[in-house]
């Protein structure tokens, strides 16, 4: 059974403005393509301006990442049976849904960034309750929680048509992903005025699911809470369960309180090893801003380490490289999360100190730094699979204390040392052919600092210039290859890393979040969203 669903021609930032049947034939019948994407060994001939309407991802791949005459492209980690189905939506604006490609298409339009798709999510959902679905209404439940402040602003008609049940449902949830709780109050109150007068009735039902965190902002300046004596009794105990969490001591006791629990973020940012004072250590903290406080994670590993490199790989932290008191290593430590043990792991082939890591594909990355006689220029590779390391091609450039990161089927190294003077230079890894490729070069030399992809920009953070700790932020836009000047941070700072950490398990005992994180030691390596 498919669930058809079409999109308003009336929305903007749809699939395509234009769409008419005359494009799929055209397509169909392979007239006037200029591009042949190769999926899985299957040929699909399309249009590159039609695929620029809809995509930032075939913007950037048709304008940016290939040259102009380039006609045939390889599309890798996608089966072709998903690719035809997406065609179909770009071209048509109809997207065909089952319980068995629910994952992968959604996992896919979220890679190639397809506009319009997320206006799916809710009618999705309300097919798989209403038929019995649940394999696939669990998918997409999960989905509008990740995407949630996109889907009530991209899918209002349908939002406002939820049940209560269905409403109370999403916000309810712990993992429900918001930068501002403010966010989940203003949906609730746009939910009850489109039919005040049938569901002003479930507003005090709906509030005592909205965290703390915002009741004293926004709810008594809100004319329609005031005037309900439900309402102000909650905002009370909202504000005086506030003035608890605030406490220095952070009384975890009022979590099992729904009203003062921080929702659970789907990134964490997680504090491990380096140096304090003049001693390396091998604590490893969390950090929740929301409830604003560190917490200890259990360690049993003795080792401490600095200058290492971090990722985080199917519900394990993997600590890679680095120094002890005594020598560079090439030992590779992995923590699980869940049973909260430390597993040794296979070496990799080279010691790395002031190592770069990156996690593509499911694989990890080891590039550069130094062995303890000179800095280095090899990468190697981790196949988990296999407990095994592999070398892949060598940089074009020698380089320690780089920052690395992956994205659009690449690895990015940037910036670092060659143990003579610091870089600006970039290069890109590409799996597909082993070879590495220089890209544009940052505006400014630096080594120790951190970097993240955020909506198809490359941002450096902080950093060391060779003269001096740096708080500069830069910033590659990979649509059009510039760098431009970012927002600098507050102080001066280097040797950190930045990573995403995701579905993390038992989340209740790490859950933690930071836009901004302040690194009080030295060397340390840490996991964070930049947010």
């Amino acid at each position: 059974i498919f669930l058809w669903l079409k999109l308003s021609t009336q929305t903007q930032n749809t699939a395509m403005s234009a769409q008419t049947p005359v494009f799929q034939e055209m397509r169909r019948g392979r007239k006037l393509c200029d591009a042949v994407l190769s999926v899985a060994g299957v040929q699909f001939p399309v249009h590159k301006i039609v695929l620029c309407g809809c995509s930032s991802y075939f913007k950037a791949l048709f304008t940016h990442w290939s040259s102009p005459d380039c006609e045939a492209f390889e599309i890798p980690h996608l089966s072709a049976h998903v690719m035809e189905i997406l065609l179909d939506y770009v071209y048509t604006g109809v997207l065909s849904v089952t319980n068995e490609n629910f994952q992968e298409l959604f996992i896919t339009a979220d890679r190639f960034n397809l506009s319009g798709f997320t206006q799916n999510a809710i009618s999705a959902w309300w097919f798989s309750n209403t038929y019995y679905y649940p394999e696939l209404g669990s998918q997409v439940f999960d989905y509008i929680l990740k995407h949630f402040e996109e889907v009530i602003a991209r899918c209002e008609e349908d939002f406002l048509q939820l049940s209560i049940e269905d409403l109370g449902k999403i916000i309810g949830e712990d993992r429900l992903n918001v930068r501002e709780e403010s966010t989940v109050f203003e949906a609730v109150l746009s939910w009850i005025i489109h039919d005040r007068r049938e569901r002003e009735r479930h507003l005090t039902e709906l509030l005592s699911k909205v965290r703390a965190l915002v009741h004293d902002i926004k709810s008594m300046n809100c004319k329609l809470v005031r005037q309900n004596r439900d309402c102000r009794a909650l905002i009370r105990t909202a504000m005086k369960l506030m003035t608890n969490v605030r406490i220095p001591s952070c009384n975890a006791s009022l979590f099992p309180e729904p009203l003062a629990r921080p929702r659970l973020p789907r990134a964490i940012l997680v504090a491990i090893g380096g140096w304090s004072g003049r001693d390396m250590v091998n604590r490893i903290e969390s950090f929740d801003n929301r409830a604003d406080c560190w917490m200890s994670v259990a360690n049993d590993d003795e080792t401490p380490r600095a200058y290492h490199g971090t990722v985080f790989l199917n519900g394990s932290l993997y600590l890679i490289g680095g120094c002890d008191d005594l020598a560079e290593l090439r030992t590779v430590h992995r923590y699980d999360l869940a049973k909260r043990t430390w597993q040794e792991v296979g070496p990799m082939r080279s010691k790395r100190c002031y190592v770069s890591v990156a996690l593509l594909d499911g694989l990890i990355y080891a590039m550069g730094g130094s062995d303890g006689l000179r800095r280095l220029e090899t990468a190697e590779r981790y196949t988990p699979d296999l407990n095994q390391w592999t070398m892949v091609a060598p940089m074009n450039e020698m380089r320690s204390d780089a920052s690395s990161t992956a994205h659009n089927g690449k690895v990015f190294i940037v910036g670092g040392f060659t143990g003579l003077s610091r870089l600006n230079n970039v290069e890109a890894y590409s799996p597909e052919t082993n070879t590495w490729r220089p890209m544009p070069s940052m505006m400014t030399a630096r080594s120790n600092f951190g970097i993240q992809v955020l909506e198809e920009r490359l941002y450096v953070v902080g950093g060391y210039d060779g003269s001096t700790t740096i708080n500069s932020v830069e910033s590659l836009d990979f649509n059009t290859g510039v760098w431009s000047q970012a927002q600098h941070m507050g102080i001066p700072r280097s040797g950190l890393s930045c990573s995403l950490v995701f579905d993390l398990p038992n989340m209740a005992d790490y859950a933690a979040t930071s836009t901004y994180f302040l690194n009080k030691r030295k060397n340390l390596v840490s996991t964070a969203p930049l947010l």
